[in-house]
């Protein structure tokens, strides 16, 4: 078997089989296969496509390239969350408590951020002693416990998709729906869990701008998860607007737990209950997705699983007390307050503009180097379709003086109030 035939052969658009990607795979990740001739091959997959047989054996190559993670001592069905990405996205630490709350066990591995806000584990990280990397003994014991887990991803999940990407990312490759469906299908499919929930975000602030590239994506990973024996569910979620109102690290964690006590924005606490009901169903905790979207809803609105959130917090060695305090969340960070200039309804709210004002602030990172301002970020206090009155705030901007000016002259021409009163549709689709 040679590369350049299996170059040629992607080139006009032929079918490879399973041995043909696995020795694609195999030989790049082992420095078989040079930079130059994977460029080649990348290159004919994002003109020629995939099918969803070659998606799912990309997926599963790449997911066998390093330690595919087995949770069976993990008592019971095992659940997981994907998010593709959001500015404001913070429905993993929501997420995480009331799933275990009710009953079910989510072991979720998540990582770091680039672009706008941190991800997941740098928003933990914002908790004084919040332990993010655990053995996999401890972390199994721990879901096993308590419900639930958030650890990072380990350097030994799926390797060949982190070497993938950096070349992706300089052959002008990344948005091919084949690489992208297997990149994320073989972290998940390595991760361990029997049931996936995959929350693609569509709009402004989302890496699927339209709803019709959301749906092809969608079904291609969910093709990709049945295929390898996973339970998987996507759901498109709107991202035409920041989720909830918090952007930043800190300030996400404020809302997060806002939420756990039954004072969070009505669109997180939808996204999550959603998401939840489809986890108890295929948990088997409850029969239906329905009984579980109403568990969850109503589980949140009253304030339960609060105490879920700070027990997970002091099994990864995070401070309660700290945070039962949540203006220590905000600190001595200074404050700025933009405001309306005229009367009518907030009728747009450019989500990745907003993001990008927030990483102007350092709540996020441009190169993987960069250190994050845990501290900084944005609160839009006014959501699409709200009515606005002249001087009523709509962002207040948390600084530490960096790049304070470019964020004020980013947010100022990134909203729109006017005279139509426009109602956003939270969750568009769901596939399975």
């Amino acid at each position: 078997m040679e590369m350049v035939d299996i170059i040629a052969k992607k080139k006009y658009g032929q079918t490879l089989t399973k041995a043909e990607i696995e020795f694609v795979i195999d030989g790049y990740t082992n420095g078989r296969i040079p930079d130059y001739q994977m460029s080649a091959f990348l290159m004919a997959v994002y003109f020629q496509g995939m099918n969803s047989d070659e998606s799912t054996n990309l997926a599963m190559a790449m997911r066998d390239s390093g330690e595919v993670l087995d949770l069976s001592d993990i008592k019971g069905v095992k659940v997981d969350k994907h998010s593709t990405g959001g500015v404001g996205d913070k429905v993993s630490l929501v997420l995480a408590p009331l799933v275990a709350h009710l009953g079910a066990k989510l072991a979720k591995m998540s990582g770091r951020g680039l672009g706008h806000t941190g991800g997941t584990i740098d928003k933990l990280e914002a908790i004084p002693g919040f332990n993010v990397v655990l053995p996999l003994e401890k972390f199994k014991e721990q879901v096993n416990e308590i419900g639930c887990s958030i650890v990072g991803q380990s350097g030994d999940i799926a390797p060949a998709d982190k070497l993938i990407y950096a070349l992706r990312d300089v052959t002008a490759t990344v948005d091919s729906m084949p690489l992208i469906a297997s990149s994320i299908m073989s972290k998940k499919l390595a991760s361990g869990a029997d049931a996936i929930v995959l929350d693609v975000k569509v709009g402004s602030g989302a890496f699927m701008k339209t709803k019709e590239d959301a749906i092809e994506l969608s079904k291609l990973m969910v093709e990709i998860g049945k295929k390898a024996g996973k339970k998987v569910t996507a759901i498109l979620t709107s991202m035409d607007e920041p989720l909830g109102h918090k952007i930043g690290n800190s300030l996400e964690i404020y809302e997060a737990i806002e939420t756990l006590e039954g004072k969070g924005p009505e669109d997180l606490t939808e996204v999550v209950s959603v998401i939840t009901g489809h986890l108890l169903r295929d948990a088997k905790v409850v029969d239906t997705f329905e009984d579980g979207y109403k568990l969850a809803y109503k589980t949140l609105r009253n304030g339960e699983a609060l105490n879920a959130f700070y027990t997970f917090v002091a099994a990864q060695g995070g401070d309660v007390n700290f945070l039962k305090n949540k203006a220590n969340l905000i600190g001595d960070t200074k404050v700025e307050v933009i405001r309306a200039k005229m009367n009518g309804f907030l009728e747009k709210v450019d989500a990745l503009n907003f993001g990008i004002a927030a990483m102007k602030l350092g709540a996020g990172r441009m190169k993987k180097e960069d250190k994050i301002d845990l501290l900084v970020g944005l609160d839009l206090h006014k959501k699409i379709g709200d009515d606005v009155k002249i001087g009523d705030p709509i962002v207040t901007i948390y600084h530490h003086d960096k790049g304070l000016q470019e964020a004020k002259e980013i947010i100022e021409k990134s909203y729109v109030v006017g005279p139509k009163q426009i109602k956003l549709k939270l969750i568009e689709e769901t596939i399975v």
